[in-house]
């Protein structure tokens, strides 16, 4: 059985696509849970907590996926840069459609409808002595730079891994920059980020 703290994450998840956070109320977090409002309290210090440990589950939740993504496309025998930077565009793309706290920690573009962040940088407080330290949501350049990190260590370029860490950089921002302004399809922002990608790693 999964432990309370992700029990109440996921029940304030499911809460969140119901109504805005303003209108997300502890207790009913707590009964959905099946736990008390005070384990609840325990956990998170309270509502800001909560929030902030939610944003940043969906945020490591969707690290995740990027590597998975990047390690489906090594066992599919997939070893073009570009073709493991289109797959991740894939996935981001998609993932920041579907879920509206991926988009805000990628792009740092909150709607009223969702709990406030705190940057990782501000120092992390306790609610009380027994509390968790709370953290505050990954920024969107440190969100840029992680998914950088996990596409340049994935990918082999005779370029050399500075010139593979650039390329991989200005793969990701494009592809944010679409989470951000939604255009073309999906498709086709993969192959140009494809495209970018190889050209960089092509100029060295």
């Amino acid at each position: 059985m999964p432990a309370a703290r992700e029990l109440l994450l996921d029940a304030a998840f499911v809460a969140l696509a119901a109504r805005p956070w303003s209108g997300v109320r502890m207790v009913d977090v707590a009964a959905a849970a099946g736990v008390s409002r005070q384990t609840l309290y325990n956990e998170f210090g309270g509502k800001d907590g909560l929030g902030r440990a939610l944003v940043r589950r969906e945020a490591d939740v969707f690290l995740v996926g990027v590597e998975r993504t990047l390690a489906d496309a090594a066992a599919r025998g997939i070893g073009d840069p570009g073709d493991h930077c289109a797959a991740v565009a894939l996935w981001t793309l998609r993932t920041a459609r579907a879920n509206p706290l991926v988009r805000a920690v990628l792009t740092g573009c909150r709607s009223e409808r969702l709990p406030a962040t705190v940057p990782a940088a501000v120092p992390a407080q306790r609610a009380r002595p027994e509390t968790p330290v709370l953290r505050g949501a990954p920024t969107p350049t440190a969100m840029a730079d992680r998914i950088t990190d996990r596409v340049a260590g994935a990918i082999t370029a005779p370029a050399g891994p500075e010139t593979a860490r650039r390329a991989c950089a200005a793969a990701v921002r494009l592809t944010l920059s679409y989470v951000l302004a939604p255009g073309d399809s999906d498709e086709a922002v993969a192959v140009d980020v494809a495209r970018l990608a190889r050209a960089l790693l092509a100029d060295g």
